[in-house]
């Protein structure tokens, strides 16, 4: 028999396959779109402001030559920008740009409409129960690696 437990661990596994966008359904290049990982970075740093290397690296778990060559790309890309700490640090911190900022929005706006599609016939009570379930899931993960996630 398959338990709960196997069949969370099958669907996790099915829903971490899906892109929510399809490139070709939007009008839009597909080297328009931000990949995976400057959505999450961009999306950290809006959520909790400028940050440095070190700091990115212990909210994501990576180390730091992962964490130098995503912002160094997002900073190729005038998606985030590098400055000074803001509360005198020696560190330099990064910020999303104004650009990184839009192309965040625009990221988000297409992956909230493809959700719509994707939930479409779901009440708002299952909508809600559903977002309910994945923010446990999510922060009980981030509370056994003692890692949180900042939250609007």
């Amino acid at each position: 028999m398959v338990g709960p437990t196997h069949r969370v661990e099958y669907e996790q596994m099915l829903l971490a396959r899906h892109g929510l966008v399809e490139h070709h359904r939007h009008g839009r290049a597909k080297t328009d779109r931000l990949d995976r990982s400057a959505y999450i970075l961009l999306s950290r740093l809006r959520a909790q402001g400028p940050m440095s290397i070190g700091e990115l690296s212990e909210a994501f778990g990576l180390d730091a030559s992962t964490l130098n060559r995503q912002t160094a790309a997002v900073m190729r890309a005038g998606l985030a920008e590098r400055i000074p700490d803001p509360q005198g640090g020696m560190a330099r911190k990064f910020r999303i740009s104004e650009q990184g900022a839009e192309r965040l929005d625009g990221e988000r706006e297409l992956i909230l409409a493809s959700l719509d599609r994707v939930m479409a016939d779901w009440t708002s009570d299952e909508v809600a129960a559903f977002a309910h379930c994945l923010q446990r899931f999510n922060t009980d993960i981030e509370r056994l690696a003692g890692s949180p996630w900042p939250r609007p």
